[in-house]
């Protein structure tokens, strides 16, 4: 019989070392390899924040493939990252949108480019480090299903993958919690056992966003005024680059109460200021849509999910409805916090990924 050939992303850190680990010790023909997409910055930068995809990544994935007894390569995925994740990101935030470039990246990048690579040098499947499984449903179709483990659960960053990305793909880590993955490592002797997690947005390391764009771009963010929903103008902004809905820290407004960005109007170069109870909202519309566990809804179909509007959101019960050909209305039966532009909202059928969109 022969071996299926497995190519897993190895970043460097404890989760897809030990994936390659578990996927030999299955009997999977194990392939490393590890994709530099936008590593020009220092690597001591990098040691400090754990970054998943940087120069020391590279030599910590070589140090686990030899030690694994796997070959292990290195390919340059930097053109499809600058174009579907940095660019991406910086248009977003300058339209007035909060984007999610692991979002981005996981579709564009870690699955379409590396798959297709992959496929090429002829293997079966990818694999990547990832706290989630992928199961084949009654109904035929792929679905990604919650992980063991609710406390790095990645389903949310995972919900746009096609059903030919999920078919030739393998998520051996999502049978395990965080700490029996680092056990592992450690009783097989991988010097990453303890490595630090990486950090969200791995090439805005200083978590400066706004400084990122100007810099990246050569423009700088421009001000302009804060407005109540009224339109009274009660301050200066420091660009719209610089805030998100929701946001009540790093406004500099004194207004004897607590106040949050409830929203980003980049037509006027205004934001919109709200006490509390002004950032709720029952509704939110979202487009660039994605069915998996389910069928797509038909125009005019509606069905009652669970619903995700952020990564460390809970979710809640919502009625999504199919209004157009690439938009749902999703209600909500008790209003939620902060519904964010450029966010993903991600609708669970029990532990299932049923689709998502990105919220308009």
């Amino acid at each position: 019989m022969v071996k299926k050939k497995v190519v897993v992303g190895m970043s460097g850190g404890v989760d897809s070392s030990v994936a390659a680990w578990l996927l030999k010790e299955q009997g999977y023909d194990v392939i490393g390899v590890t994709m530099q997409i936008w590593q020009d910055e220092e690597e001591t930068v990098q040691e400090e924040n754990g970054g998943c995809c940087g120069l020391s990544a590279v030599e910590d994935a070589r140090r686990v493939a030899a030690a694994l007894g796997i070959p292990h390569y290195v390919m340059n995925f930097k053109r499809e990252f600058k174009e579907h994740v940095m660019d991406y990101f910086i248009a977003e935030y300058q339209s007035g949108r909060t984007p999610n470039p692991c979002i981005a990246c996981n579709r564009y990048v870690k699955w379409e480019s590396l798959l297709r690579r992959s496929l090429e040098i002829g293997a079966d499947y990818i694999a990547t480090g990832h706290y989630a499984r992928i199961a084949q449903l009654p109904n035929g179709r792929y679905a990604i299903q919650n992980s063991r483990t609710a406390a790095k659960d990645q389903t949310y960053a995972l919900y746009n993958l096609t059903q030919e990305q999920l078919s030739h793909t393998l998520m051996p880590a999502g049978d395990y919690t965080k700490d029996e993955i680092r056990k592992m490592a450690e009783d097989i002797g991988l010097t990453v056992a303890h490595k630090p997690d990486s950090q969200e947005i791995c090439f805005v390391p200083d978590n400066d966003y706004a400084k990122f764009i100007d810099e990246t771009t050569g423009v700088r963010a421009k001000p302009g005024d804060f407005i109540t929903a009224e339109g009274e103008v009660i301050g200066r902004h420091r660009g719209i680059t610089h805030y998100t809905v929701g946001q009540r820290k790093g406004l500099g407004l004194s207004m004897g109460r607590p106040v949050f960005v409830t929203e980003i109007r980049p037509e006027t170069n205004e934001v919109v200021i709200g006490g509390s109870d002004e950032v709720f909202r029952k509704t939110l519309r979202a487009n660039r849509l994605n069915f998996m566990a389910v069928e797509e809804l038909k125009t005019g179909e509606e069905r009652e999910f669970l619903v995700k509007i952020r990564y460390n959101h809970k979710g809640a019960p919502c009625m999504v409805k199919r209004t157009g050909p690439d938009e749902v209305l999703c209600t909500f039966f008790e209003p939620q916090r902060a519904v964010t532009p450029g966010q993903a909202a991600v609708f669970y059928e029990g532990d299932y990924v049923a689709g998502g969109g990105t919220i308009l």
